[in-house]
């Protein structure tokens, strides 16, 4: 059952995810806003925004749900080497718009475009809030790759990566596992299956089971740590990593 959202009312409970359509598997209700009241109650219960332009606001809550747990991360042989390298550098929230609008430009593979103005405004404003966070990759002074997502509690909610060196978006994804295992978070959510985040550790649970976990993690106690860093760092191998 499709539901409608009042975007007056942006602090009324989202439905019931059990409630999301099977096919296309898990919208769940559409319209509503972009506001902080209102994607801070969807990321607590396992909702997220996903839409293209001339659409309205859609949301989504599929299952199964593809998560990573930051000590689960692989990382591969070759990866190993061009960390060892250290032609990278690393950052936490110094570029925050620079990564949302290079996730959000237009890919050769036809991804990023989803993510349309009003979306970046929002979580903008989510990270002008302290809610949302960017993880920078840089080679010669220069964003060469990075990502970002909202933290809520001890949880990690991964909205998009982007990447204009080889590697540089899966360096992004090592420094932010190692941050995320020093500081106690217990999961990533990656939202949906790619072939490319299964090679990297994710896996696959029910969204039952997700939400579970999500009703434990993000009324945990906010982890310790600072996102925002003064100097850049080397990233490496900091997690226990599982090699494939």
């Amino acid at each position: 059952m499709l539901h409608l959202l009042d975007p007056r009312h942006p602090q009324v409970p989202f439905p019931d995810v059990e409630s999301a359509e099977r096919e296309p598997n898990g919208l769940l209700a559409v319209g509503g806003d972009l506001s902080i009241t209102r994607l801070l109650n969807a990321y607590r219960a396992g909702i997220f925004p996903w839409y293209s332009a001339g659409q309205p606001i859609l949301w989504w809550s599929p299952d199964p749900r593809t998560l990573l747990f930051p000590e689960h991360l692989k990382i591969s042989r070759s990866l190993r080497k061009t960390l060892a390298k250290r032609r990278f550098t690393a950052t936490l929230d110094q570029a925050f718009g620079g990564v949302i609008t290079a996730c959000a430009a237009p890919r050769a593979d036809g991804e990023g475009t989803w993510i349309l103005p009003e979306m970046v405004r929002a979580y903008r404003r989510l990270h002008d809030q302290g809610f949302a966070h960017s993880v920078e990759v840089w080679a010669d002074g220069e964003l060469v790759g990075g990502l970002y997502g909202v933290a809520l509690g001890r949880v990690f909610f991964g909205e998009s990566m982007f990447s204009r060196r080889s590697d540089a978006s899966k360096v992004a994804l090592v420094h932010l596992c190692g941050k995320l295992q020093q500081w106690g978070y217990q999961l990533i959510d990656c939202q949906l299956h790619s072939a490319h985040l299964e090679s990297l550790g994710a896996e696959a649970i029910p969204r039952r089971s997700f939400r579970a976990l999500l009703d434990v993690a993000c009324a945990a106690r906010a982890a310790e740590g600072s996102w925002r860093q003064a100097a850049p760092e080397h990233p490496g191998p900091h997690v226990q990593p599982l090699e494939p």
